[in-house]
């Protein structure tokens, strides 16, 4: 596929959300942290949203696009509740170390 969108070769892009997606993998496996965790869940998720919008433009699709809309806005709403159960845990056991949180009791 040697497409070029707005004089970006197809592969590039797709080059760049490669590495970005690895790069939240890496943060979810190795960080202990669960803001940095939930940073790199939504790295992840940009990173496909990249490539749905590639192929969408190369395609002249319009399905890829939207895809895209609703997977941000799922995002939104996971973003949310999970800062907000970060909040919660951090308020009640002062510390936001995935290790430190085994326990499923208060």
């Amino acid at each position: 596929m040697n497409q070029i969108i707005n004089g970006i070769p197809v592969t590039y892009i797709l080059g760049l959300a490669g590495i970005l997606f690895s790069i939240g993998v890496l943060g979810v496996l190795i960080r202990r942290n669960i803001v940095i965790i939930f940073m790199s869940v939504e790295l992840i998720l940009n990173s496909v949203n990249l490539v749905f919008v590639t192929f969408s433009k190369a395609l002249s699709h319009i399905n890829g696009e939207t895809i895209v809309f609703f997977v941000m806005a799922i995002a939104a709403a996971e973003a949310a509740v999970g800062l907000a159960l970060v909040i919660a845990i951090f308020r009640h056991k002062k510390s936001t170390n995935v290790d430190e949180l085994q326990s499923m009791k208060w």
